[in-house]
């Protein structure tokens, strides 16, 4: 594979996205959710021993929405996965597509060396913005 067939997680990933508290009610969370277009909120580490956790939009419909709860009373944690599976920029987006695929992912926060969260990736990402560029 030459370099210019190589797509990594960091030529399609989105750098905006939003970070939230796991005690945030359901509806704080979504009052201040900026970015739509990332379906998914990533949920902060509450110390630096903690691992980050994920909310994504079908996990409030299922957990939330169709059992007739209220979002002022569930809170984050309650329907968040955590630790969420990360992914490194650096990765290609076959391996990425490959982990989704056997995860069952849709999405995963990127991180960098640090540790820290910088982007969201999800399927849809690697396919508009990556399968072109392999071809």
């Amino acid at each position: 594979m030459n370099q210019a067939s190589f797509v990594t997680v960091n030529d399609v990933m989105k750098e905006k996205f939003d970070l939230v508290e796991g005690v945030a009610t359901v509806s704080q969370a979504l009052e201040v959710m900026r970015h739509v277009e990332t379906k998914c909120l990533i949920v902060d580490k509450r110390d630096e021993h903690d691992e980050y956790g994920i909310v994504v939009i079908a996990d409030i419909a299922r957990q939330v929405l169709a059992v007739n709860r209220s979002p002022e009373r569930v809170s984050i944690y309650e329907v968040m996965t955590k630790p969420a599976v990360t992914v490194h920029p650096d990765m290609g987006i076959r391996h990425a597509s490959a982990l989704f695929g056997r995860l069952g992912l849709s999405r995963a926060p990127v991180v960098n060396h640090d540790g820290q969260v910088i982007g969201i990736v999800s399927y849809t990402d690697m396919v508009m913005k990556g399968l072109m560029r392999l071809f």
